[in-house]
């Protein structure tokens, strides 16, 4: 069995739910208590695949990188040999969704082929409409850039999806 091993960076203004997001991946858990990231804070989680060029597994390292802005100046450090990033912003907060292409601008001065899934996150507190026009109304027609995606830490939803179709796209 072959197991590759994959960084993930997850960025985003502080406060949307990166860190959620990740303990719904990794740990199948959520809470509602906010826990501010300092620095960076690293989990692992293997994801099985079925056997592409002869790899079994695939173990990807997702960097929970910390939101706030007085650190910034190192975060160009921790993307460096990601291949794929989880931009998150937060649908309740619509800075936060204004940032996304700041995020993308910084990940591909570091990383130009590397990979970027889009998350929408904490759509539980939207109701169906106003989640078809946010994503109607934000597409990003540029290569190796997937979504945006609406997800849910809280209920679940698109979670795995996000994270498996950017670990497969790393992979190509």
């Amino acid at each position: 069995m072959v197991t590759v091993s994959k960084k993930i960076c997850m960025v985003g203004d502080f406060g949307v739910g990166k860190t959620s997001l990740i303990r719904r991946f990794v740990d199948r858990e959520f809470s509602d208590r906010y826990l501010s990231t300092v620095g960076v804070k690293i989990s692992r989680k293997v994801v099985p695949l079925p056997p592409i060029d002869d790899i079994d597994e695939l173990k990807l390292l997702i960097w929970d990188l910390e939101g706030q802005t007085k650190f910034k100046a190192i975060t160009p450090t921790y993307l460096q040999g990601s291949s794929g990033v989880l931009v998150v912003a937060d649908v309740t907060r619509s800075e936060t969704i204004s940032h996304i292409e700041d995020h993308l601008q910084l990940f591909f001065g570091v990383n130009p082929q590397g990979w970027v899934a889009i998350a929408l996150n904490k759509t539980d507190l939207l109701d169906s409409d106003e989640q078809t026009y946010l994503q109607n109304s934000l597409q990003f027609n540029r290569p190796h850039i997937l979504g945006p995606y609406l997800t849910s830490a809280k209920s679940g939803d698109n979670v795995d999806q996000i994270f498996t179709t950017l670990a497969k796209k790393m992979l190509d």
